[in-house]
């Protein structure tokens, strides 16, 4: 694959940065720029990022200058202010375009990609311009991640087939931005992911929105494991509940309404259906608090409910308008 970036984005886990940058280095294809977004703007992560680049710099060398003539392989963007997942996945892709890129592989801090993970994106790369590879849990074991979405009610399918049939590979209409890969073209035809989400549904609707212009795929092909534990439970062997925040609760039912105005731009919004939507995401947040998060239930209704009441006020924004096409 021509110019391929990968895109990080990390906060305040340097030690989980230090086992993907390690991991990186084992890579069997180098990637021709590998762009750091520090969200916490840390002096130690400044200087990790320094380091590494003088590390794959010995390893593989300069890379392909970019428009300016740089040929540095590593680009460090510290933000001003911690932007959340989307702002910095919206911020890496931005420098990572500006920079002359035509791919872009992205992920979080909390990963490590296994060392033919690029070569196995790339035996799709000249059939499909969206393709999520697969991924280990942070135990071992294969990750299931829901990747067809219920466009109407705004959640993802519980029941998608787990297989990938004779095809090889399943059509997605989502996405993950945990190891998914993009080509330049659709970052053309779609804009950059979208700040304002700042945690939780971005990639989903990044996803969404690369459906409207190709078809995305999630092949078989493992390309990187999970490398934070998080306290779960098991459903039926298969699918798995995670823990999560009460800050993350809050953006899951808030973030809805930003999700339902890109459906509306779409034609794709049924007010009804969406409805149910949200109270089937309230649900299921709830089974999660009781289930995984019990210790923080109080807290977590209260997440729950106010990010839902700010969702409202969002659904009706008259100035509200969706990332713009770049081509």
């Amino acid at each position: 694959m021509e110019k391929v970036a990968m895109v990080v984005v990390t906060f305040k886990r340097q030690q989980l940065l230090g086992v993907l940058f390690e991991s990186i280095k084992g890579l069997t294809q180098a990637p021709w720029r590998i762009v750091v977004v520090d969200n916490e703007h840390s002096p130690e992560t400044a200087r990790m990022v320094e380091q590494f680049s003088e590390d794959v710099t010995r390893q593989w060398g300069k890379t392909i200058p970019d428009a300016s003539g740089n040929d540095s392989r590593v680009a460090y963007v510290p933000m001003d202010h911690n932007a959340g997942g989307s702002g910095g996945f919206s911020a890496g892709v931005r420098k990572a375009y500006e920079l002359g890129a035509q791919w872009f592989w992205v992920m979080d801090d909390d990963v490590a990609v296994l060392p033919e993970g690029l070569d196995r994106l790339e035996r799709w790369s000249g059939s499909h311009e969206v393709i999520q590879g697969s991924r280990l849990d942070y135990d071992g074991g294969p990750f299931y991640w829901q990747y067809h979405f219920l466009v109407s009610l705004g959640i993802p399918d519980p029941i998608a087939p787990a297989g990938f049939g004779y095809a090889g590979y399943k059509v997605m209409n989502t996405m993950c931005f945990e190891g998914g890969l993009i080509s330049r073209g659709v970052v053309e035809k779609i804009g950059f992911p979208d700040p304002r989400f700042f945690i939780y549904w971005d990639d989903t609707l990044y996803g969404y929105l690369a459906s409207k212009v190709t078809t995305p795929i999630v092949i078989p092909d493992m390309v990187m494991r999970r490398t934070r534990e998080i306290s779960n439970w098991d459903i039926a062997g298969v699918r798995q509940l995670n823990s999560t925040s009460d800050m993350n609760r809050h953006y899951i039912m808030r973030n809805r309404a930003f999700m339902a105005r890109y459906f509306m731009q779409h034609g794709d919004y049924r007010p009804l259906m969406f409805s149910l939507g949200t109270l089937a995401t309230f649900a299921k947040e709830m089974i999660r608090l009781i289930a995984v998060d019990r210790s923080h239930l109080m807290t977590g209704i209260r997440a729950l409910v106010g990010g839902w009441w700010e969702s409202r006020a969002l659904l009706h924004d008259p100035s509200w308008k969706p990332m713009p096409p770049l081509k």
